[in-house]
């Protein structure tokens, strides 16, 4: 059994004291190691003063996980947790909030910022899930604790890409990825899940020349030492590469790969999302299949609907209501599209502009033509407030390609100059110069 002896030296080997350094001004070097040898009890004065010292809690050193107060936010935690994959992300936040986190160590504190930052982003809270997650990984960075400041910075870049902030993301990401370096950390799980994270956010930022070389590299990391979850999310990142370099046959390919690696493990959140982007490339490929992507749709959908955030739910109902438009199942891409167009509110989001493209094109199937105008004159005025980055190009793509179908070409022509700039394509020519040349 652990006792006070074992957890006030793991404490202090952790914190990387000598028995001189922990001792301090307030005790002899010898009284730390007979403690640490079980021969002297230390009293609770003497346990308190070790504990600040240590970074953890009285508690902890006189009781380890079994003291009421690591006992009691251990269980609000699993139920917390519990609430999560219910669904109900607002009663985790309830549970977790109402903690102390003053009377318990550090490493529950940290468990339980973590899975609150996870409540934030499963309702669409992207700011707070930041504001937690920031000085969580600069702490564990502070205490070269590589592995759990990997977990904590992945969840980080996930949340700034979810934001739109592609350069912060991938700025934290590549930070801690150089740590894991130094640490000969490479091919451990959480350095492929957060290179990987990173990877997408090159892709996001438009990098693609770049992201093709990085996956590459991933692949050849994770198949000759990382385990099949690793594997998984190297193959899942290296898709979307392929997705965005418009190689859907590589990138179904590479989905495929990933489904087969990542089902092998315990079922989690990345697996349903995985299935819906699966159903994402089926409904682009040539031809479209969306009976397929109907039935990858419907197998995440379950797991999504506990474990999945709002966003993702959101963008589920999209791709529903793209299949079935295809089917041409009218009423039902209506429904699903509109009940998108709920979940994600009033907060300006590239996800939402996207689901008034796909609202557009039911109304334009419908025969609604001033309808489909409106949804998509909408999703401009939405993709104006967005921030640049490839998907916003490629919405600006799509829509330009929507009202080229209308006849109505000036706005076509600056839907497609606007996903030139926010794909990097400046004018080469100032508009001063041109509007000189035309008066000569």
């Amino acid at each position: 059994m652990t006792t006070i002896a074992d957890r006030v030296r793991e404490a202090r080997l952790a914190a990387g004291l000598s028995q001189t350094a922990l001792a301090g001004s307030a005790f002899s070097p010898s009284y730390i190691s007979l403690i640490e040898a079980g021969h002297r009890e230390p009293t609770d004065s003497a346990l308190a003063v070790l504990a600040s010292r240590l970074g953890t809690t009285l508690e902890f050193l006189r009781h380890g996980e079994d003291g009421p107060n690591e006992a009691r936010t251990r269980l609000e935690i699993d139920y917390a947790r519990l609430d999560l994959t219910q669904g109900d992300a607002a009663g985790a936040l309830r549970r977790l909030k109402a903690l102390d986190l003053e009377v318990v160590t550090p490493s529950m504190r940290v468990l339980a910022l973590s899975e609150m930052a996870r409540a934030h982003e499963a309702v669409g809270e992207l700011e707070e899930s930041v504001a937690i997650l920031e000085p969580l990984v600069a702490d564990a960075r502070a205490r070269q604790h590589h592995v759990e400041a990997a977990t904590l910075t992945t969840a980080l870049v996930a949340s700034y890409l979810e934001a739109g902030d592609l350069h912060r993301s991938v700025e934290v990401g590549e930070r801690v990825l150089a740590d894991l370096e130094d640490a000969d950390l490479l091919g451990t799980d959480e350095q492929l899940r957060l290179a990987s994270t990173v990877l997408w956010a090159y892709v996001e930022r438009g990098d693609l020349l770049y992201s093709t070389h990085r996956a590459a590299e991933l692949i050849a990391l994770a198949e000759s030492q990382g385990t099949p979850r690793g594997r998984g999310s190297v193959y899942w990142n290296a898709a979307l590469v392929a997705e965005q370099r418009r190689d859907y046959e590589l990138a179904q390919r590479y989905t495929e790969r990933a489904l087969a690696l990542l089902s092998e493990g315990e079922p989690d959140r990345d697996l349903p999302r995985l299935r819906l982007n699966y159903a994402w490339l089926l409904l682009r490929s040539e031809p479209a299949q969306p009976r397929e992507a109907l039935d990858q749709i419907e197998r995440a959908a379950p797991d999504l609907a506990v474990l999945g955030s709002e966003i993702e739910l959101s963008r589920l109902d999209v791709e529903r209501s793209r299949a079935h438009l295809l089917l041409g199942d009218l009423a039902s891409a209506e429904t699903f599209v509109r009940a998108a167009l709920d979940r994600l509110g009033e907060p300006p989001r590239i996800e939402t502009a996207i689901a008034q493209l796909s609202l557009g094109d039911v109304q334009y199937a419908r025969g609604d033509v001033d309808g489909a105008a409106q949804a998509y004159r909408w999703a401009a005025d939405m993709l104006g407030m967005m921030q640049a980055s490839r998907q916003s190009a490629a919405a600006w793509r799509d829509l330009g390609d929507r009202f080229l179908r209308q006849g109505d070409a000036a706005a076509a022509a600056q839907a497609f100059d606007r996903a030139l700039r926010e794909a990097g394509f400046r004018p080469s020519v100032p508009l001063s110069s041109w509007e000189t040349w035309s008066l000569t």
